[in-house]
């Protein structure tokens, strides 16, 4: 990682106030499999793993807090507002407000059609980010970062 990227990272960290130990699982939940494929870095060089991971740790932190917050509401119900918290569009608001569209390696295909502003990206973006804190600082710095 180049002294430039390495101060790119240092500012996100700032941002969303974690410090990392290894600051390279915030460069891979950063970093697009577009960009990847178009420099050969390989399939554990991009966020899509972490994406994965995110998914589920992030469902865990949400369903936690939702099953301590409504005690008399159903399985069905708390599902819903799970999935109404959890989607595509409010993924993609948080990756906007962290300004992770500003950090994120994209390839140049994704670049010219609008990548960082895609809903679709950011949120995946944003569930990397979610994996890696959780993989680097634990479940306690994960769930934080998500109140």
């Amino acid at each position: 990682m180049d002294k430039i990227r390495k101060k790119q990272l240092k500012q996100l960290e700032g941002i969303i106030d974690v410090d990392f130990d290894n600051i390279g699982l915030l460069d891979i939940a950063l970093t697009h499999s577009s960009y990847a494929n178009q420099y050969n870095l390989g399939y554990n060089s991009h966020n899509e793993r972490l994406e994965f991971l995110g998914d589920s740790v992030l469902s865990l932190i949400v369903s936690e807090y939702l099953f301590k917050k409504f005690k008399n509401k159903h399985e069905g119900k708390l599902t819903r507002i799970r999935a109404a918290v959890v989607c595509e569009a409010s993924l993609a608001d948080v990756a906007r407000k962290l300004r992770l569209n500003e950090f994120l390696r994209i390839g140049k295909g994704e670049e010219l059609t609008g990548g960082r502003e895609k809903d679709s990206l950011l949120a995946d973006c944003c569930e990397a980010l979610i994996a890696a804190i959780y993989l680097d600082r634990g479940y306690d710095r994960a769930k934080k970062i998500c109140y």
